[in-house]
């Protein structure tokens, strides 16, 4: 209980502190200016446009946490399988890798489309290649940084050993690596989040299976500038939803043994 309280006071009373003064002075602002809703509505006028849309909103909101989960999840995968190939071999690594940057840095606005066009048949699994594109780079670069960081002197014992390249990976290298894998995928989780916006954006699809975006896209359509305010919100959230869950993951993991999730005494 007492940690419980600690953890309140110190991680989030802060944070919300600035949140209710930044809204105090949002709605101040509205107020003495006179801006209209259609350029900048109020935090109230926000907060009941969503509480009055959130039959539409919602619905929206979790096809984009599928895209968002799915294309996260195999950003995960293909990620590790990617930096434990790139592990084995420096060749490997060095031939590979400037690949992984390109893809990295190619803009997901210029080659969505193109994915859709590939796809066109299957809309969901494209806006996923597109959020798992953004995704990926993150997994891969921190993974193979950190099964690169394994300690010298311990791969000397257990190549002392004998022990096989596969069980140095598994009881050696791969730990050594997860705060560094852990790093990324907080990193990831949120552009996983972005890539599907992004791609929701580029594809512009609507019906049942239309996402968040959509919703964006036609608010900003019509004018409708405080339902815009309230899907913005609601994607927001997501995003601050997914990094907590990615934080508490990786302080689960390393409490009892990495320094950077140790509390510390004094």
């Amino acid at each position: 209980m007492q940690r419980l309280k600690v953890l309140l006071g110190v991680d989030i009373l802060p944070p919300l502190a600035i949140a209710v003064v930044a809204l105090f002075g949002w709605d101040i602002f509205v107020r003495v200016t006179g801006m209209p809703p259609y350029l900048l509505p109020g935090p109230l006028l926000v907060l009941r446009t969503l509480v009055r849309d959130w039959p539409e909103l919602f619905p929206a909101l979790l096809v984009t946490l599928q895209i968002t989960l799915v294309a996260f999840l195999a950003a995960v995968v293909s990620g590790v399988a990617i930096a434990v190939l790139f592990a084995q071999s420096k060749w490997i690594e060095r031939s590979l890798f400037p690949y992984a940057v390109l893809l990295q840095t190619t803009p997901v606005v210029a080659i969505a489309p193109l994915i859709i066009v590939w796809l066109r048949n299957n809309t969901f699994a494209a806006l996923v290649v597109c959020a798992w594109m953004v995704a990926l780079f993150p997994i891969i670069a921190n993974t193979t940084l950190g099964l690169n960081s394994a300690d010298h002197n311990l791969l000397n014992l257990f190549q002392l050993y004998r022990a096989s390249r596969w069980q140095a990976l598994w009881y050696l290298r791969l730990p050594s690596a997860l705060p560094y894998f852990l790093g990324g995928l907080r990193i990831s989780g949120g552009l996983a989040l972005i890539g599907a916006v992004v791609a929701e954006f580029v594809a512009g699809t609507g019906g049942a299976r239309a996402g968040i975006a959509y919703q964006i896209l036609m608010a900003s359509y019509n004018l409708q500038i405080p339902r815009m305010f309230a899907a913005l919100l609601m994607t927001t959230g997501l995003g601050v939803a997914i990094f907590v869950v990615l934080t508490l993951l990786s302080d689960f993991l390393l409490r009892h043994w990495h320094e950077s999730a140790i509390k510390r005494e004094n």
